[in-house]
């Protein structure tokens, strides 16, 4: 739980609202047009933030977790097909989206089932 309570942390607070790394900005101003691109940029770091601290809290941790499955494949599959230029490994980033969603599915749907059931 920790890889994902951090990857989600990271991305909002030090790569978007921090502005850490210009380059998620450029996504969005590619994606959503530029007149708004830095507050949208914001608002989506604090909603990364705010899932952060959503799994954290154990609130509902299956939506949490389709929600979060949802996020990560429409934000790739759009990354991918209009500014695969812009991303940290190019087209090659959809391999790392599945892979945090295999994590985050495991951890929720199959690993707290079978350890958490048996404590």
């Amino acid at each position: 739980m920790l890889l994902i309570v951090s990857v989600w942390f990271i991305n909002g607070l030090f790569c978007k609202v921090l502005h850490f790394v210009p380059r998620h900005e450029e996504i969005v101003s590619r994606i959503l047009g530029n007149t708004y691109s830095s507050p949208f940029t914001v608002f989506i770091g604090i909603l990364e933030i705010l899932m952060a601290i959503w799994i954290v809290s154990g609130y509902k941790s299956k939506l949490n977790a389709a929600l979060q499955i949802i996020i990560i494949a429409l934000m790739n599959i759009l990354e991918y097909i209009h500014v695969p230029d812009l991303l940290l490994w190019g087209k090659s980033n959809i391999l790392f989206a599945i892979l945090f969603i295999c994590i985050v599915y495991y951890t929720n749907f199959k690993y707290y089932r079978n350890h958490v059931s048996n404590s």
